[in-house]
């Protein structure tokens, strides 16, 4: 399926909230005393190493807010997969604007870059299995809607948005309801019959229980290969399945190979590195 574009409205105040941290009081004192008015440059958005782009619109916004006169040629757009060296962008106007706009829209394309191009890595890692990679609420502030979008630009999918998604009982939940049963009758009393319900389980006793009452979904947590296997073997098709809990991409093949429906990893969205994206002068 095409990646959807985020319509700008969800990241507009985002991008402008950044660009007035970044100028302060007074503006970009530095190229407005460097940078002669009225000089025109082309700059290119270059990657300096291999990896999945994400985040371009948000980062064109920044410079288009900054400098409405700009002119931007996205030559790999959102999804593509880019060598080292490959130009994504090239942008051209009023040479101060692009660069009083240049951190902001770099921090948002390098870091969302860098997202999609981990969700990829671990995506390209369980290919051979059905298993779908999918990313958690464990986002930066403020940046949910972009970085969960940033985990679809590199083939992975999305866990819940919001607490109000879907209900999600965890072991904080299931000790203050007083075990599983209880939680899980409560949650279906107390939700809609379109609120699907997902339960957290740490061993194969809490599955057995989980799964006689019936749910949604289960989440197993920190299962071992061999307690997932047999999981997923005692589950059938009564419940999707979704392991979690320290995923590499060097751990996700086998955990994959246990024939988990999902795979759910936080690091995708709050601890993925940058992916190194410059502006350069094009001479």
């Amino acid at each position: 399926m095409p990646l959807a574009p985020l319509p700008t409205v969800l990241f507009e105040p985002l991008v402008r909230a950044a660009l007035i941290e970044d100028l302060g009081r007074a503006g970009d004192i530095t190229s407005d005393a460097v940078v002669p008015a009225g000089l025109v440059a082309t700059l290119t958005m270059t990657a300096r190493q291999p990896g999945t782009v994400a985040g371009l619109d948000p980062a064109c916004l920044a410079f288009r807010l900054v400098e409405p006169r700009v002119e931007i040629t996205v030559e790999q757009p959102d999804g593509s997969v880019v060598a080292a060296c490959q130009v994504v962008a090239t942008i051209r106007g009023p040479a101060r604007g692009l660069l009083t706009a240049e951190r902001t829209a770099l921090n948002l394309l390098c870091h969302l870059s860098g997202v999609a191009s981990a969700t990829a890595s671990v995506v390209a890692a369980v290919s051979a299995h059905k298993a779908q990679i999918v990313c958690t609420r464990k986002t930066t502030p403020g940046l949910r809607a972009l970085e969960k979008y940033a985990v679809r630009a590199g083939g992975g999918s999305n866990h819940r948005f919001g607490l109000d998604d879907a209900v999600l009982i965890k072991d904080n939940h299931v000790a203050l309801a007083g075990g599983i049963r209880p939680a899980i009758e409560r949650a279906r009393a107390g939700v809609g019959h379109l609120v699907k319900i997902e339960v957290e389980v740490d061993t194969l006793a809490q599955l057995d229980e989980a799964l006689a009452i019936g749910v949604d979904a289960v989440l197993l947590d920190n299962m071992s290969v061999e307690d997932l296997t047999r999981a997923v073997s005692l589950v059938g098709s009564r419940a999707i399945t979704e392991a979690s809990g320290r995923v590499t991409p060097a751990s996700a093949p086998a955990i994959a190979a246990t024939g988990v429906d999902l795979i759910s990893i936080g690091w995708l969205t709050h601890s993925a590195p940058v992916l190194d994206i410059g502006l350069d002068y094009a001479t």
